[in-house]
């Protein structure tokens, strides 16, 4: 695209104005993309520079000022997990609950990113958890990005663990698949179900595809079903690799010790909602310690 230097002043009304300036010149707002309409509060909030944020705040740019796909400063501030200018833009007023044309709000981005404090910081301005767009759910990036304390933030403010979306499962299947084995231990800690993933594959075939031997050994001590088949008839051992250590995982663990079974019904009893509680029960140490997987 094709950027001409353009002296504003020659324009005596506002609406005579190029619809997208930037830096001294106007684009032809018909030719602008993703970057062309990038304002000076995106760029600045997106290299975390805060007091070029309040110097254009104070100089009346809009602090909402939105890209041709609805990206916000505050998106860009997220993204790059700068905390100070996310901060700076929600007390002058952003919308905390913007979204893009691909569904991402700055909850979102914060997860992307893996900033806790900008998670949090969203949380506490009242973000959605949970949004309409089955893309792009904040649990699932963080859980997906293997980022286990945004993970843990959103679950102590009510996110749903599992939370199953016809494209990419449940956070527990999307870490799995991922890889992401701290946040395939947050989840299953909390109590994630770990026979649900994505329609009739579940988390431990995720596992055996991506590999994660580790995944599938964690899975495994929690109760998952070597055994169940996917929507193709196939259960984690066929998909596994000869010779693999995901292969050798499977084939190692046998049935249940009853130990095992009587720790899954006690906590599915318990319900993962005071699951947290356990520690405070007045229980022998090693009884709570054996509860709790510690």
């Amino acid at each position: 695209m094709t950027a001409v230097q353009t002296d504003v002043s020659l324009y005596s009304q506002p609406w005579q104005r190029p619809l997208y300036m930037y830096g001294g010149f106007a684009c032809n707002s018909l030719m602008a993309d993703f970057w062309s309409d990038r304002s000076p509060l995106h760029e600045a909030a997106c290299h975390g520079r805060q007091l070029i944020l309040r110097s254009l705040i104070a100089q009346g740019h809009y602090v909402d000022t939105l890209t041709m796909d609805r990206v916000s400063p505050l998106h860009e501030a997220c993204l790059g997990g700068h905390y100070a200018c996310a901060k700076f833009l929600l007390d002058n007023g952003a919308n905390v609950e913007g979204v893009t044309i691909d569904g991402a709000t700055p909850l979102f981005n914060s997860c992307t990113s893996g900033s806790a404090a900008c998670v949090r910081l969203m949380l506490q301005h009242g973000a959605s958890i949970h949004t309409p767009y089955l893309l792009a759910s904040a649990i699932h990036e963080a859980a997906k990005k293997g980022h286990a304390e945004c993970l843990e933030l959103l679950l102590s403010y009510g996110a749903h663990i599992d939370m199953e979306l016809k494209v990419v499962g449940t956070p527990l299947y999307s870490a799995c698949k991922a890889r992401a084995e701290g946040c395939v231990g947050v989840l299953l800690y909390l109590g994630a179900d770990v026979k649900i993933g994505c329609g009739q594959d579940s988390p431990l075939h995720a596992a055996v595809r991506g590999g994660g031997a580790n995944i599938v050994d964690l899975l495994l001590d929690f109760g998952a079903d070597g055994c169940c088949r996917n929507a193709e008839g196939k259960t984690p051992l066929e998909l596994s690799s000869p010779n693999s250590a995901v292969r050798v995982a499977l084939q190692e663990k046998g049935p249940c010790a009853l130990s095992e079974l009587c720790r899954f019904c006690i906590r599915l009893s318990l319900g993962r909602s005071r699951l947290h509680r356990v520690s405070g029960l007045p229980l022998p140490h090693s009884i709570k310690d054996y509860l709790l997987y510690q």
